[in-house]
């Protein structure tokens, strides 16, 4: 799961842009959204992107995104139960 995580904060750092920060600065737990990272709805959707293009995860609907994408450690949970790449 280590693996994973390290893989998905380099995956959403380079999506993003987030070139001022590196893996260790972001909290597994932290929230991404809001007061957390700062992430906004765009991030979101890069997110979802990233999610669909490295582990075929496809997400159906907004309200599921919200749970999933509290934290680095919810986002990997997921993934780890949901994957097909």
């Amino acid at each position: 799961m280590e693996d994973l995580i390290l893989t998905l904060k380099k995956q959403i750092i380079e999506a993003l842009n987030l070139e001022e920060i590196g893996p260790e600065d972001i909290d597994n737990d932290a929230p991404l959204f809001g007061a957390g990272l700062g992430l906004d709805s765009i991030d979101a959707l890069e997110i979802i992107v990233i999610l669909d293009k490295y582990y075929g995860i496809k997400l159906a609907n907004a309200s599921e995104g919200r749970k999933i994408f509290k934290s680095i450690n919810t986002i990997a949970d997921y993934i780890e139960k949901h994957r097909t790449k």
